[in-house]
């Protein structure tokens, strides 16, 4: 009889902890990396489905508060990663970076919070997702631990961001040539970029011609040049990525996704990229009718597209 106690206990035991491996998590966690607490929310109603990874824009935002507006699809294939970087949303709050964030050092970070969930949910691999600004880390990923990748999502990429600064300053100058305000500040503006304000005016009438009519006042300029205090240094390492020259093949599949209309990570540099690039398998989505927020502009297209790759 002790001897049947003893064995239905241990295959309860045991069916506990394969209940638990698989079970559903909501949860933030603040582990320490790269020195500093960083938040990192997991979601998943399935921790054996495999993991995404999200790599937010910025420099210095956070996509983790508006996160289900765009994975309420996806969450029913993966276990949905939200991480805020260093300097920005949960864990600015939990500690600022004691030294200034670079491309480098957040690349390290990214790496350390990739290995922190392989060991967390025991999976080898994971999917990675970087947008505009966190394509910088997810390719710092993709060059130098691509055997931690299942596949890599470049969404609305950095890809060779001077050449695509100095495409947007001239369509701006042709849209804005009759207004004398935007016109004089945009005359300024040097590309490599000299001063923070140059980055600014560039902002200032690229937000100003999607109709964001807030770029006008003094607390934008005044919150944007305090924001450049922190990110410049960071934006101006992106300034000298240039892909097509320093990553001509990558050793993990990659799937581009690209807004028609974004200008502020040029479409068509995007994708001569994309054609010349070797991978052991490669895909390019294009989003009619997205600037350079996919995930907000066509999300349903957008997550299914993910999905679709998978396939």
């Amino acid at each position: 009889m002790k001897k049947t106690s003893l064995f239905i206990f241990l295959l309860l035991s045991v069916f506990c902890i394969a209940q638990l491996h698989k079970g559903k998590i909501d949860t933030l966690l603040t582990p320490e990396i790269g020195g500093i607490k960083q938040a990192i929310d997991i979601k998943t109603d399935d921790s054996t489905k495999p993991i995404l990874l999200f790599l937010s824009g910025g420099p210095g935002s956070s996509m983790r508060k508006n996160a289900d507006s765009f994975t309420n699809i996806l969450k029913n294939k993966f276990t949905i990663v939200q991480w805020d970087q260093r300097d920005a949303g949960k864990t600015l709050e939990l500690n600022p970076s004691p030294v200034q964030p670079s491309v480098e050092l957040m690349g390290k970070d990214t790496y350390q919070v990739i290995n922190f969930l392989r060991k967390e949910l025991k999976q080898e691999k994971i999917y990675l997702l970087g947008s505009s600004w966190g394509n910088a880390l997810g390719f710092y990923i993709v060059r130098n631990h691509p055997n931690l990748l299942h596949a890599y999502f470049a969404v609305n990429p950095v890809v060779s961001q001077l050449e695509s600064e100095k495409e947007l300053l001239q369509i701006l100058k042709d849209h804005f040539k009759e207004d004398p305000v935007a016109t004089k500040e945009l005359a300024s503006v040097q590309i490599q970029f000299k001063v923070d304000e140059d980055l600014f005016y560039l902002r200032k009438w690229l937000f100003y011609k999607d109709g964001k009519q807030y770029v006008k006042t003094d607390d934008f300029k005044k919150g944007f040049l305090q924001w450049s205090k922190t990110w410049s240094p960071a934006w101006n390492e992106v300034m000298n990525i240039d892909l097509p020259k320093t990553l001509k093949k990558v050793d993990c599949p990659i799937y581009f996704f690209v807004g028609k209309n974004d200008v502020q990570t040029s479409t068509r540099i995007t994708t001569e990229y994309f054609q010349k690039v070797k991978a052991p398998k490669k895909d390019l989505v294009l989003f009619e009718n997205s600037g350079h927020q996919i995930h907000k502009d066509e999300s349903e297209k957008f997550q299914n597209s993910i999905i679709q790759m998978l396939k």
